[in-house]
């Protein structure tokens, strides 16, 4: 079959590779009929991510129709159209039964790398790396999915691919995101970061009942979706200060609650943005918190930090007194995939959400190394990159 692989940091290409095949009972084969590229991909193809090998297989959100199962698949049919959660999860687990998926004890067949690096080890990931499991991803023409009896959820009739790929990865994201905020009515909450996953949080928000939702962003066209499509306020930090325009236009008090959807790679201006520069291309450290720093001054005192975006390893000079004296609940993590699938599925069967709105590019399998280029280097207008093998 045809698939991206890695060859090392800025260097994917589509290859030959065999077919999956069964290996457990509790496996499935799908023919992927859409795939995405996610904004976490992107680590992978820039180095930050360890233990990548050469020829590993990327993506981690896919989904495609049942073309084999293994014989301990009950809960799916040959022929069912499916969407796969990037988390693997057994499903019975001590985390498991808790609703804590992501955390899951048993999916990670490699579990001993992650606990080197941080003391206990999540769940396994599609593609993601050999620190989580080693998985083969979905961009490619078929996959296998482990634990399949618990991680394919069936697709209703009526509705497309593109109203459901998102299921696998950033709507259940930014919704969670959200989630964490513990939204009141008559909140007030701050995004940073206007990628697809920041899109869902924006969306997400105003599901969730805040009254008002601010984006922060410096793409002029990731700011324009944030407010024609989601109905945020916005805010180009490359224009204004994010931190004292947040301030000023909540009275001076900061937001409720602040969702940081940016992550390890975040840009920035000033001393501190080239600061991180210097210290990660010399790998002193390995993620750039510009955009955490803003959300802990910018937050409330009492109110919620909410982290999205992803972080790998270490950080530097985090205001943490001012986490402290703030009094600032955190909350983070992989998302608990299979809790929000079903939930979300029926909040887009009954018109609530298309989140097919966040989608600026389609192309062939063949041509996703460009993809990944123009997603990557904001090129073409490009926020989200779907797919088609």
């Amino acid at each position: 079959m045809k698939a991206l692989c890695w060859h090392g940091a800025n260097d994917v290409r589509i290859g030959n590779v065999p077919d999956p095949t069964i290996l457990n009972p509790r496996d499935a084969i799908i023919k992927i009929t859409s795939t995405a590229i996610c904004g976490s991909d992107l680590h992978i193809l820039d180095g930050y991510i360890p233990s990548m090998k050469e020829g590993d297989i990327l993506g981690h959100e896919f989904m495609g129709e049942v073309v084999e199962l293994g014989s301990a698949v009950k809960n799916v049919k040959i022929g069912d159209r499916v969407v796969v959660p990037f988390t693997i999860s057994c499903g019975g687990c001590f985390f498991c039964q808790r609703d804590l998926w992501s955390l899951c004890d048993n999916s990670n067949p490699n579990g001993w790398m992650a606990e080197a690096a941080m003391g206990h080890s999540p769940s396994g990931l599609f593609g993601y790396s050999h620190m989580f499991g080693g998985y083969a991803g979905g961009q490619a023409e078929y996959a296998r999915v482990p634990f399949a009896d618990v991680g394919l959820f069936k697709v209703p009739d009526g509705l497309s691919d593109d109203q459901v790929l998102f299921l696998t990865d950033i709507f259940p994201t930014g919704y969670m995101a959200a989630e964490n905020c513990n939204i009141e009515p008559g909140d007030t909450v701050a995004v940073w970061g206007c990628g697809p996953v920041g899109q869902f949080a924006i969306k997400s928000a105003f599901m969730l009942g805040a009254e008002r939702v601010i984006a922060i962003d410096r793409i002029p066209e990731r700011l324009q979706m944030a407010k024609e499509q989601c109905g945020a306020e916005i805010i180009n930090y490359e224009e204004i200060d994010a931190g004292e325009a947040v301030k000023e236009m909540t009275g001076g008090r900061g937001p409720d609650s602040c969702i940081d959807a940016v992550g390890m790679e975040a840009h920035g201006t000033g001393p501190m943005a080239m600061y991180d520069q210097v210290k990660q291309a010399v790998r002193l450290e390995t993620d750039r918190p510009t955009a955490l720093r803003q959300v802990i001054l910018s937050c409330r005192k009492g109110g919620h930090v909410s982290l999205a975006g992803v972080y790998g390893g270490f950080l530097d000079k985090v205001p943490f007194g001012a986490a402290f004296n703030k009094g600032l609940t955190f909350k983070m993590g992989q998302t608990h995939m299979h809790r929000y699938i079903k939930p979300l599925m029926e909040a887009v069967q009954q018109g609530k959400i298309d989140p097919s709105f966040v989608i600026t590019h389609k192309l062939p399998l063949d041509q996703a190394p460009h993809g990944y280029e123009i997603f990557r280097d904001k090129k073409e207008n490009c926020i989200k990159v779907v797919l088609k093998p």
